[in-house]
């Protein structure tokens, strides 16, 4: 079969120009433009009189419609951006009124690219009322013609003229419009405002200066629960960046999230909202100091153990997530460890459903305990060895035990998980010193039988692998098994030992 060429597809293009009814020759296009290399459609792209395309996507039917799309996409994808705006702006103007969505999603995807160029966005600017289309493109009915027109607008607002000329002026006025349609859209809105926020610290000031940030807190900080789960999200994203949780900070907002879990207790609807108000707190400790969030924020602390020692297993689960997050670093295991019997008792808790609770809540415990017992070589003193020491012990009356059963089970996320245990621990004395005491355990590191799929064969390997790279390994374990975790460390995750047959002359 002969190699398409640039020739060949030009020759199809000229051909289907000229037809009213062009569907094998579009089929037949849509193949050769696909299969030619991106460097020579790179090259010759601008050869290609891709107007006709957009005419026929603007009378077809869905079919032709479709094809002309993929076309289309393959050829403009190639095209520099200033030469795709100054040839072709008018379809593309034109493309975001047409009534399929193939085209506006091509449309906006299109200028997406083009705003994303130094010297072609320029053209968009001179363009206002593209622009405007855009903006109303994010009420769409298809959430992936909102979802393009939302990552575009970011794009225009990335340099400061886009930034002026998005959030000042006619075109807010229009955001404003778009966002009193429905609810749903409102919080497009404040997606997009949420987005272009977190990049800078002037573009936090637009947005301010906007009012869409203000009105997203009133929101956030109103009466309507399930207005707050979904604005917690969004400010949470923006408390990501340092210059959002600086504006966050200043402006009372964190300690209005700390007030509203303080007065949860009284709300019988709080558990709509309080897990994304806990998660936002959670990823504060993971961005700031987790000691100095818990003691200027002590009711965050206060609703996460209440979490854990609840009944109800959606908010025992945020509970564990959010102390996984909180220990899973030497300050914040130490703000645990001050929390003293109590956190022991949550251990206990956590210990006891890694082997009772359903299945998806099992692997999250196990995921914490892996968090909370880690030790880096380097943190490893006398101190923070007996702290995670104590803390295994807490989770049950033989810890051990507890994770090779849960190890043994035909469920690979709890296996995985199961190992991820030791793999935590296997760098720290104490562990080493159990494992060796434990009956058999040596020869369950070492024997692959017992790993049928491949995630099991590489948790097994970082097991091996972390107890052969200890310091302490091959005093506590002895030279014959620290030999034997050497050779599975060199021989890999996949290794199957070669069986050799000797043939017998006669045999049948």
């Amino acid at each position: 079969m002969a190699a398409p060429s640039v020739e060949a597809a030009l020759e199809l293009l000229g051909r289907v120009s000229r037809m009213d009814s062009p569907y094998e020759e579009l089929r037949a296009l849509r193949v050769a433009v696909q299969a030619l290399p991106p460097s020579e459609l790179r090259e010759r792209g601008p050869e290609f009189p891709v107007a006709g395309l957009f005419v026929l996507m603007a009378q077809g039917d869905r079919e032709q419609i479709s094809l002309c799309v993929a076309i289309l996409e393959r050829l403009l994808q190639v095209m520099d951006p200033l030469y795709v705006i100054r040839n072709y702006g008018e379809e593309l103007q034109k493309g975001l009124f047409h009534p399929d969505d193939l085209v506006k999603i091509l449309t906006i995807s299109q200028i997406g690219r083009i705003v994303e160029d130094p010297d072609a966005i320029q053209e968009i600017l001179n363009t206002p009322e593209l622009l405007r289309q855009i903006i109303y493109c994010i009420a769409a009915e298809k959430i992936g013609v909102a979802k393009e027109a939302i990552k575009s607008l970011s794009g225009v607002a990335r340099t400061p003229e886009g930034l002026e000329a998005l959030l000042a002026g006619n075109l807010l006025i229009d955001l404003k419009k778009v966002m009193s349609k429905s609810d749903i859209i409102r919080y497009r809105v404040y997606e997009l405002a949420i987005g272009i926020a977190s990049a800078s610290a002037d573009s936090l000031n637009h947005c301010v200066n906007s009012g869409l940030i203000s009105e997203l807190i009133g929101e956030l900080t109103g009466n309507d629960v399930l207005v707050r789960a979904t604005c917690i999200e969004m400010v949470t994203s923006l408390a990501q960046t340092h210059h959002g949780r600086q504006y966050l900070a200043q402006q009372g907002i964190i300690d209005k999230i700390s007030n509203i879990i303080i007065g949860a207790d009284s709300d019988p609807f709080s558990g709509f909202y309080l897990p994304g108000f806990v998660k936002f707190f959670g990823n504060l400790v993971v961005v700031d100091s987790p000691q100095q969030i818990c003691e200027r924020y002590p009711a965050f602390l206060e609703k996460v153990f209440g979490m854990a020692e609840g009944q109800d297993q959606t908010l025992f689960g945020v509970g564990v997530d959010t102390l996984s997050i909180l220990g899973s670093n030497v300050e914040g295991k130490l703000v645990l460890q001050k929390k003293g019997s109590r956190f022991h008792h949550v251990l206990n808790r956590i210990g006891h459903q890694a082997k009772n609770a359903p299945t998806e809540l099992r692997i999250r415990c196990l995921d914490a305990i892996s968090s909370l017992l880690y030790l880096p070589p380097e943190q490893q003193t006398e101190d923070f060895l007996g702290m995670t020491e104590s803390w295994f012990f807490s989770l049950s009356s033989q810890p051990l035990e507890l994770f090779r059963s849960i190890s043994a089970q035909p469920f690979p996320d709890l296996h995985c998980g199961a190992l991820r245990v030791f793999t935590a621990i296997a760098n720290q004395p104490w562990a080493q010193r159990l494992m060796l005491a434990s009956p058999g355990f040596v020869e369950y590191l070492v024997d692959r039988s017992v790993e049928p799929d491949k995630p099991s064969k590489e948790a097994k390997y970082e097991l091996v692998k972390a107890l052969a790279e200890s310091k302490t390994i091959a005093e506590i374990f002895g030279n014959q098994h620290y030999l034997r975790l050497r050779a599975y460390l060199r021989e890999g995750p996949y290794y199957v030992k070669a069986i050799s047959t000797t043939a017998v002359e006669g045999a049948e």
